[in-house]
Formats: structure tokens, C-alpha cells, sequence
């Protein structure tokens, strides 16, 4: 999300362009300074504490934090025998990570030959996010992904009017809807309770999880299968939308001041990579 993520300037699919004359290339790989101080947790140990991270944007993927290697504690890495191939950064030597009773295999790596103009990450590790046990900075945990400077959420009341049907039965009506503007995605128009026929939600199970948001929950709409979501307990950055119901207008007929809203590009998120695999267990507990 963000920088490079999903509609991003450096993403797959950016909703703009770079004002030059010659074309970029098909891939831009960003690196700086995190300048936050980030620790790791492994095993009931603190195995990585640094405040000269290195934060590492690559498009189509989550932000991923690299630390010096003698801000790893002694023991942690162990070398295995896999060596992989970054299409941009070379040759990837991969670690298992060790702490306590605790070893996991393929857990952190380093790109051992970095081209001249990658030297930012020479003699860095990073550490696979679903490895380990959690990711901090300073004292508070971090979920998801490292935390991208770039991605914002941007909450506006609006008095636009909102239909929601599926066939001719109108589910949700409203002319104070709530729309949510998030970097890289398209807009997301979400309808207060009140304003839903609560009739023809049904929960389903099954909840994903953003880093800036919290936990989605599901419904299906009439029949609809899983068609629209609300975060029942959003987090305070987005307290705007807690438990506002969002409908997927590919799904069901959505309408704006009588426009059909089709699904655009950057609506759908898809996990990348062996740290992506989000679950709901990674969310704070206390």
C-alpha cells in the first residue's frame, strides 16, 4: 500500500504517471531510511533492535524493513543451504532464525550481491513478518507489514445519495454516506447501520485483516455471497467507519446520485510472498 502498492506511483497499476519525457522503467525499486527505531521478537527474545532500518518499497509488495547485521543478536541466524534469485537485488542467502527452544527455517535473508546502486542494503537482513513472533517500534507492535509513510486513510462525510439493490429489493439507502479515500485504492463508499435493511445481511465466517484498519467481517446480501463487509471495531484512525456496512459493487448494484459505481482497479488486495500471508492472529491483544 502506499508508495508501491496496488494504484501506488510505484506499483503495478499506478493511477497516474511520472511528468517525463522518456518512459520509466517497468519496475523502480525504492529504498530509505525507516528513521523510527523497529525491534523483533522471536522465541520470547529480542533478536533485532536498530534505529538505522532501512525500508525497502518494491512494487507489488508490502514495505519490508531491513537491519544491520550487528543489530542482530549473536546466534539468531543460522545459514541455510537456499539461495535465491531477486530479479533486481541478486543472489539472496537465506537464514534459519533461532531463539530460546524455538528454530524456524527460511525466516530471514540477505541479498548477498547487491548491484552498485542498491549498496543501501549491503550487509542488511530482513526477517520473514508471519516468522516471527511480532515486530515493534519502540513499545508498541506493529501488524501486518512494516508501517508505509506513504499510506493514508482520508475519512469524508458526504451528502451524496447512496442506493445499494440486489434485483429490485433496495438493501441500504442513504444521503449521508461515508466515503474512504486510501493510498492506492480506489474510493470506498461505506452506509451507517441505520441505513440498512438489516434483514438482508447474513454473517458469514471468515474475516481478513488490514494493518490500518483491523478486522473486516462479512455478509452475504440477500442471497449475495459475501458482498459487502464492515470493521465492527476499526481501529481509532478510522473510528469514522466503525461499524459502517461497504458493499462490493461488483456484486450487487451500487449507486451514486444515480451512477452505477463499477469495480475499479486497486479494489481487490492480494497477499505477496512468503511474509504476506496475513491472518487474524497477528492483531494485538493488549
Amino acid at each position: 500500500m502506499g508508495l508501491s502498492w496496488q494504484q501506488g506511483p510505484l506499483g503495478t497499476a499506478p493511477v497516474g504517471r511520472f511528468l517525463v519525457p522518456d518512459p520509466l522503467p517497468d519496475r523502480l525499486l525504492f529504498a530509505e531510511p525507516l528513521r523510527r527505531r523497529m525491534r523483533v521478537r522471536f522465541g520470547g527474545e529480542w533478536i533485532a533492535d536498530s534505529e538505522d532500518v532501512v525500508l525497502l518499497h518494491e512494487p507489488g509488495r508490502y514495505p519490508v524493513a531491513y537491519f544491520p547485521l550487528p543489530a542482530v543478536a549473536l546466534g539468531a541466524l543460522r545459514p541455510v543451504e537456499t539461495v535465491t534469485t531477486h530479479r533486481d537485488l541478486g543472489p539472496t542467502s537465506w537464514f534459519a532464525v533461532h531463539a530460546g527452544e524455538r528454530t524456524t527455517r527460511r525466516a530471514a535473508w540477505q541479498h548477498t550481491a547487491l548491484p552498485p546502486h542498491a549498496s543501501e542494503l549491503a550487509d542488511r537482513v530482513a526477517f520473514a513478518w508471519r516468522a516471527m513472533d511480532a515486530f515493534y517500534e519502540e513499545d508498541e507492535r506493529i501488524v501486518g507489514h512494516a508501517a508505509d509513510a506513504y499510506h493514508r486513510n482520508d475519512i469524508r462525510d458526504t451528502s451524496r445519495h447512496l442506493v445499494v439493490r440486489v434485483g429490485d429489493r433496495v438493501v441500504a439507502e442513504t444521503s449521508k454516506p461515508v466515503v474512504l479515500y486510501e493510498s492506492g485504492f480506489a474510493p470506498r463508499w461505506y452506509v451507517r447501520r441505520g441505513d440498512v435493511d438489516a434483514t438482508a445481511l447474513t454473517p458469514v465466517e471468515g474475516q481478513t485483516f488490514c494493518p490500518y484498519k483491523g478486522l473486516a467481517s462479512y455478509y452475504d446480501v440477500a442471497g449475495v455471497a459475501r458482498a459487502a463487509w464492515s470493521y465492527t471495531d476499526a481501529w481509532p484512525e478510522v473510528a469514522r467507519v466503525r461499524d459502517h456496512v461497504s458493499f462490493e459493487p461488483d456484486l450487487v448494484t451500487v449507486t451514486l446520485d444515480g451512477t452505477v459505481l463499477r469495480l475499479e482497479p486497486g479494489q481487490h488486495v492480494t497477499p505477496h510472498g512468503v511474509d504476506r500471508g496475513l491472518t487474524t492472529d497477528e492483531i494485538p491483544t493488549g
